[in-house]
Protein backbone atom coordinates (compact mmCIF):
# COMPACT_ATOMS: atom_id res chain seq x y z
CA UNK A 1 0.00 0.00 0.00
CA UNK A 2 1.33 3.41 -0.88
CA UNK A 3 1.44 6.38 1.47
CA UNK A 4 -1.24 8.18 -0.56
CA UNK A 5 -3.68 5.25 -0.22
CA UNK A 6 -2.96 4.96 3.48
CA UNK A 7 -3.58 8.68 4.04
CA UNK A 8 -6.82 8.50 2.03
CA UNK A 9 -8.04 5.53 4.14
CA UNK A 10 -7.12 7.34 7.36
CA UNK A 11 -9.01 10.45 6.23
CA UNK A 12 -12.03 8.35 5.27
CA UNK A 13 -12.01 6.56 8.63
CA UNK A 14 -11.62 9.85 10.50
CA UNK A 15 -14.61 11.31 8.63
CA UNK A 16 -16.71 8.23 9.56
CA UNK A 17 -15.73 8.53 13.22
CA UNK A 18 -16.59 12.25 13.29
CA UNK A 19 -19.96 11.52 11.68
CA UNK A 20 -20.70 8.85 14.30
CA UNK A 21 -19.74 11.23 17.11
CA UNK A 22 -21.99 13.99 15.82
CA UNK A 23 -24.91 11.56 15.63
CA UNK A 24 -24.37 10.37 19.21
CA UNK A 25 -24.22 13.92 20.57
CA UNK A 26 -27.81 14.59 19.53
CA UNK A 27 -30.04 12.44 21.75
CA UNK A 28 -33.13 11.19 20.03
CA UNK A 29 -36.12 13.30 20.89
CA UNK A 30 -38.96 10.89 21.37
CA UNK A 31 -42.45 11.65 22.48
CA UNK A 32 -42.80 10.67 26.17
CA UNK A 33 -46.15 9.05 25.40
CA UNK A 34 -44.57 6.84 22.72
CA UNK A 35 -41.82 5.80 25.12
CA UNK A 36 -44.44 4.82 27.70
CA UNK A 37 -46.61 3.03 25.13
CA UNK A 38 -43.67 0.83 24.21
CA UNK A 39 -43.58 -0.43 27.83
CA UNK A 40 -47.31 -0.88 28.44
CA UNK A 41 -48.67 -4.39 28.82
CA UNK A 42 -52.14 -5.89 29.12
CA UNK A 43 -54.82 -3.14 29.18
CA UNK A 44 -52.19 -0.49 29.87
CA UNK A 45 -53.12 1.54 26.83
CA UNK A 46 -56.79 1.48 27.84
CA UNK A 47 -55.94 2.84 31.31
CA UNK A 48 -53.72 5.53 29.75
CA UNK A 49 -56.48 6.63 27.34
CA UNK A 50 -59.01 6.89 30.19
CA UNK A 51 -56.57 8.85 32.34
CA UNK A 52 -55.79 11.24 29.47
CA UNK A 53 -59.50 11.81 28.86
CA UNK A 54 -60.33 12.40 32.54
CA UNK A 55 -57.17 14.17 33.79
CA UNK A 56 -55.23 15.48 30.75
CA UNK A 57 -52.79 17.86 32.47
CA UNK A 58 -51.90 15.58 35.36
CA UNK A 59 -51.56 12.56 33.08
CA UNK A 60 -49.19 14.47 30.79
CA UNK A 61 -46.90 15.21 33.76
CA UNK A 62 -46.99 11.60 34.98
CA UNK A 63 -46.29 10.28 31.47
CA UNK A 64 -43.26 12.56 31.10
CA UNK A 65 -41.85 11.38 34.46
CA UNK A 66 -42.44 7.73 33.56
CA UNK A 67 -40.71 8.31 30.21
CA UNK A 68 -37.70 9.78 32.05
CA UNK A 69 -37.55 6.70 34.29
CA UNK A 70 -37.76 4.42 31.26
CA UNK A 71 -35.01 6.35 29.45
CA UNK A 72 -32.71 6.23 32.48
CA UNK A 73 -33.26 2.49 32.88
CA UNK A 74 -34.79 2.79 36.35
CA UNK A 75 -38.07 1.32 35.09
CA UNK A 76 -37.15 -1.78 33.09
CA UNK A 77 -40.37 -3.75 33.60
CA UNK A 78 -43.51 -3.88 31.49
CA UNK A 79 -46.32 -1.85 33.05
CA UNK A 80 -49.68 -3.55 32.80
CA UNK A 81 -53.01 -1.80 33.21
CA UNK A 82 -53.38 -2.76 36.85
CA UNK A 83 -50.01 -1.29 37.83
CA UNK A 84 -50.67 1.90 35.88
CA UNK A 85 -54.12 2.28 37.42
CA UNK A 86 -52.64 1.73 40.90
CA UNK A 87 -50.03 4.41 40.17
CA UNK A 88 -52.68 6.93 39.13
CA UNK A 89 -54.76 6.17 42.21
CA UNK A 90 -51.68 6.44 44.45
CA UNK A 91 -51.07 10.01 43.29
CA UNK A 92 -54.73 10.87 43.87
CA UNK A 93 -56.20 10.47 40.39
CA UNK A 94 -59.22 8.18 40.60
CA UNK A 95 -59.32 7.07 36.96
CA UNK A 96 -62.69 5.51 36.22
CA UNK A 97 -62.73 2.37 34.10
CA UNK A 98 -65.61 0.65 32.34
CA UNK A 99 -66.46 -2.56 34.14
CA UNK A 100 -67.80 -5.52 32.20
CA UNK A 101 -68.98 -8.73 33.80
CA UNK A 102 -69.55 -11.65 31.45
CA UNK A 103 -71.19 -14.93 32.39
CA UNK A 104 -71.65 -18.15 30.51
CA UNK A 105 -75.14 -18.90 29.21
CA UNK A 106 -75.86 -21.80 26.87
CA UNK A 107 -72.15 -22.18 26.09
CA UNK A 108 -71.67 -18.51 25.16
CA UNK A 109 -70.34 -15.55 27.10
CA UNK A 110 -72.98 -12.87 27.56
CA UNK A 111 -72.97 -9.73 29.64
CA UNK A 112 -74.50 -9.88 33.08
CA UNK A 113 -77.15 -7.35 32.02
CA UNK A 114 -78.25 -9.54 29.11
CA UNK A 115 -78.34 -12.57 31.40
CA UNK A 116 -80.58 -10.77 33.87
CA UNK A 117 -82.86 -9.49 31.10
CA UNK A 118 -83.26 -12.98 29.60
CA UNK A 119 -83.94 -14.40 33.07
CA UNK A 120 -86.82 -11.95 33.60
CA UNK A 121 -88.53 -12.99 30.37
CA UNK A 122 -88.74 -16.66 31.29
Amino acid sequence: MSDDELERLKAKRLAEMQKNLSQKEEPERTDPRDALLSRLGFRGEEVLRNAEAQFPDQTRMIVSKLAELIASGELPDVIDGGKLLALFRTVGLNVRMDTKINVEQDGKLVSLGEKLKSGEKK
